[in-house]
């Protein structure tokens, strides 16, 4: 008899291995489900959480765009680039102090249009591949050339970000070719040298204000 008590035995023990399987996988079911709508309604769920992404402000209105302040550009940042270049606003447009400012970031050439104005706002900003060059300032506009239509570039003001859909990229002969200061709607211009070429040679891109919106305090 003990061979079979042992089989029931044995089977005794698995039936009850079965039940309390069953029971653990139901009560870590309750568990997982329960944690997991609480992680949800507190927003801490790793699936429902999202990488922040950039604010997409709504494209201005003809009407809006003409309540826009006029704003002198503090800050470009190129999406694509991966680079920010503070943007400097002499208030003079001598050739050595300009020269001075392009030192610091981006120059705002003085007589062109200010962020919000009907009109091209130029900017002019150094390019160096070199290595020994340490200065940031002399690659702000490092790679602007590669800049493909309809990329987007932001120029920042006190109060606002302007967003610019870029239209066209050239070159251009310093000594031929003059840059327009003034425009019908509202443009931004940026030049830079070409380092590989001769030091008459401009890289310019060209951009139209699609949208803009107020910075966070």
């Amino acid at each position: 008899m003990e061979p079979m008590t042992s089989r029931r035995g044995l089977a005794g023990a698995v039936s009850t291995a079965y039940t309390r399987k069953w029971t653990f996988l139901l009560a870590f079911l309750f568990v997982f489900t329960m944690s997991y709508a609480l992680l949800a309604a507190l927003g801490l769920d790793p699936e429902l959480r999202r990488p922040e992404v950039a604010r997409v402000a709504p494209r201005l209105t003809a009407t809006a765009l003409d309540a826009l302040p006029a704003e002198a550009p503090t800050r470009i940042v190129f999406p694509s680039l991966e680079r920010e270049v503070r943007v400097v606003n002499p208030t003079s447009t001598n050739v050595a102090i300009l020269d001075a400012a392009l030192q610091s970031g981006a120059v705002r050439y003085p007589t062109s249009a200010k962020l919000g104005e009907e009109g091209n706002v130029v900017i002019f900003g150094h390019s160096s591949y070199l290595p020994v060059v340490h200065n940031g300032s002399y690659k702000a506009f490092n790679g602007i050339q590669d800049l493909m239509k309809g990329e987007r570039i932001r120029v920042e003001g006190d109060g606002h970000a302007y967003v610019y859909a870029v239209e066209k990229v050239y070159t251009a002969n310093a000594g031929a070719d003059a840059i327009p200061l003034t425009s019908t709607g509202r443009t931004l211009t940026l030049v830079t040298c070409d380092s590989f070429a001769s030091k008459e040679d401009r890289f310019v891109v060209v951009a139209t204000l699609v949208e803009s919106y107020p910075l966070a305090n």
